[in-house]
């Protein structure tokens, strides 16, 4: 294998109040790399505004939306490759996950390694299927329906009490505590995300996510617990502080066995006033908050890193409880000039020399 520095790409550079773990993401391999190593920022939209934080993210190219369909995304990437040589991609976005299954055969041939779950594994997590996951990994899973009528939203209260979450199939969930607040949610979260709607009780109780890493063969190589201390009205964690339990740990260790899952991903907890967690949502990728990870002492943006390289990574020790983050919003500077270069041409560089 070539002993010359990566040059790794990132998805996910939208940092505003619903943000994309891209630049955390990329502050974390900051923290381990190698002299010459590189980092490309890959956005969807020209306002993103990681793309115009050069100290963290030097060189930005803009991609096709996925729903353009594979070719022009592929047809894209392999231009990038062309430009700067790419090794390994960390995908950080649900919607574009699909389409970078679809591509990973594709990409190995370019050169360009990924770390990726199954069309499988996606599928399972799927806010429509979590329950069916629970009973599988016998993990705890509040009361949950899938409708895709307002009818059937009507009678759900029978099945999955007041109150509940509305929730969008990948984005989006509204508390409803009665039925005209839940056909409300219904109909703002079908124009947003199709359908079908995914009805959640709400457990009352303190919020804990966990990052993870899995293995492919059902370990895990390792994983570091929050417990959220400041959530926005989007239910982001905007505050959050590194927490040791044997509990957590067993739950991701069970939820890793159970679905074999490859690549990082983030379970979201509820903990209720007797001491027991509940499962709310897996999400297929790693968090915003992920950069928090290496600053407790499990960097597992790098592990992803050198797992999609083919090289072995052993189960990563135990993190220190304590650390903290809060999120701030700053005003980025950025020029009229680099913006319009990216708009008109999908990329921007200001990197040292060529790659």
């Amino acid at each position: 294998m070539s002993s010359r520095p990566l040059c790794i790409g990132v998805t996910g550079l939208n940092a505003t109040d619903n943000p994309a773990p891209g630049v955390g993401v990329i502050r974390a391999l900051r923290r381990s790399a190698q002299q010459g190593e590189c980092f490309v920022g890959l956005a969807y939209d020209a306002l993103d505004p990681g793309i115009y934080a050069p100290e963290i993210i030097p060189d930005v190219f803009l991609l096709p939306y996925p729903s353009q369909g594979l070719a022009p995304f592929l047809a894209r990437l392999a231009y990038i490759q062309e430009r700067v040589g790419l090794d390994v991609i960390v995908p950080t976005l649900d919607a574009e996950l699909p389409a970078f299954i679809d591509a990973e055969a594709e990409l190995q041939r370019m050169g360009i390694a990924t770390l990726l779950p199954t069309r499988q594994q996606l599928d399972l997590r799927s806010k429509a299927t979590l329950a069916e996951l629970g009973r599988k990994a016998g993990l705890a899973v509040p009361a949950t329906a899938v409708i895709t009528s307002t009818s059937e939203l009507a009678q759900v209260h029978h099945k999955v009490p007041y109150p509940f979450f509305v929730k969008g199939v990948f984005y989006g969930a509204t508390l409803a505590h009665s039925l005209d607040e839940a056909v409300n949610s219904f109909h703002k979260v079908v124009a947003q995300w199709g359908l079908p709607i995914i009805v959640q009780t709400q457990i009352p109780g303190d919020e804990f996510n966990v990052v993870a890493v899995g293995d492919g063969k059902g370990g895990l190589i390792g994983c570091v617990a929050m417990k959220k201390l400041l959530i926005t009205d989007k239910g982001k964690g905007w505050a959050g502080v590194t927490v040791r339990d044997p509990a957590l740990v067993a739950i991701t260790e069970a939820f890793m066995r159970s679905t074999r899952w490859r690549g990082p991903c983030e379970l979201e907890l509820i903990r209720d006033a007797r001491g027991g967690y509940f499962l709310i949502e897996v999400n297929p990728r790693f968090p915003a908050w992920v950069y928090l990870s290496a600053v407790a002492g499990v960097n597992l943006p790098r592990a992803v890193v050198e797992l999609a390289l083919g090289r072995e990574v052993k189960p990563m020790g135990d993190y220190e409880a304590g650390k903290m983050f809060v999120r701030i919003s700053i005003d980025q500077e950025a020029t009229m000039e680099d913006f319009q270069r990216v708009v008109t041409t999908g990329e921007l560089s200001r990197s040292q020399g060529a790659h």
